[in-house]
This record gives structure tokens, sequence and C-alpha cells, in this order.
């Protein structure tokens, strides 16, 4: 929205500058560069695209699904060398895996595991985000919290 803003404004006859603060940025030479990509893509130069620094987003949706699968299911303490998961151990099964991803890293299964909703306990243990186990008389209870009920008045 902002980068449409700016080209607006500079189609409009407005300076670089002008078009910067128009659309809530400082540099007037980031509207330049904006221009200049423009003038040489066209329209996609409005949209976001991945950053230069790092590597190429290798992991899309079917891998991303396959380390919740494997997350998901109880490890075993003979094959898997461990009662509960930690990034570690499951990276370890995600490569081990026939069909698995032989260069998983842990940074993926983290982002991914956060993307989904899961949380690293101080009990090194793995919870999805909201919930609870809470001991009642009758046993144990699953609770979950909803993030988007209000809070209650003091």
């Amino acid at each position: 929205m902002e980068r449409a803003k700016a080209l607006l404004a500079v189609a409009d006859g407005a300076s670089f500058a002008a078009a910067a603060r128009r659309a809530g940025r400082r540099s007037g030479d980031g509207v330049a560069k904006l221009v200049a990509r423009f003038n040489r893509v066209g329209l996609p130069a409005v949209d976001t695209q991945h950053g230069h620094a790092g590597p190429a987003v290798v992991y899309g949706p079917e891998e991303r699904e396959r380390i919740l699968r494997e997350f998901r299911r109880a490890p075993d303490r003979e094959r898997d060398g461990t009662a509960t998961w930690s990034l570690a151990t499951l990276q370890r099964a995600l490569r081990r895996a026939p069909d698995g991803l032989p260069s998983v890293s842990t940074a993926t299964i983290l982002a991914t595991l956060w993307d989904a909703g899961y949380s690293w306990q101080q009990d090194r243990t793995w919870c999805a985000t909201g919930t609870a186990l809470r001991r009642r008389r009758d046993g144990t209870v699953r609770r979950t919290t909803d993030p988007t009920a209000p809070k209650k008045g003091r």
C-alpha cells in the first residue's frame, strides 16, 4: 500500500522526498529505487519480495505439513532415542525418514511449530499455545483459552 502511494505521488509530480513523506516513509532514495524498479518490471514492483540477504525459501506447505505430521507422532524411545521431541531429535527423525526432509534445519522446524501455534515450555516440552492441562477430582482435563475473548474487568 505504501509503495503504491509513493508511486502515485511521483506520478502526480511530487519529488521523491515528498512522495516518501506522503507514503509514510523516510527515504527519498528508497522511492527513487522503487520508481526505477517499477519502470523496469512494471506492476510486480509494488508486491513485497523475498529479501536478498538470505537463502531462497525452500519448504512449502507440503514440507511444513510433513514436519507437523512427524511432530504430532509420539516418539518411539527405541527408534527415536527420546520420550519427548526436542528440535534436534525431531530434525534427526525427519532427516532419517524415507519420506523425510534430508536437509531440514532446526530453524525451519522452529518457525513451522511457532506458525502452528506451539511453544517451548520451561519443563522442556512443547505445548499448544492457549491450552493447559488441569488436575481435577475426576482426572486431568485440557483447558483452552480463546485469545480473542475480552479480559475480565476488575
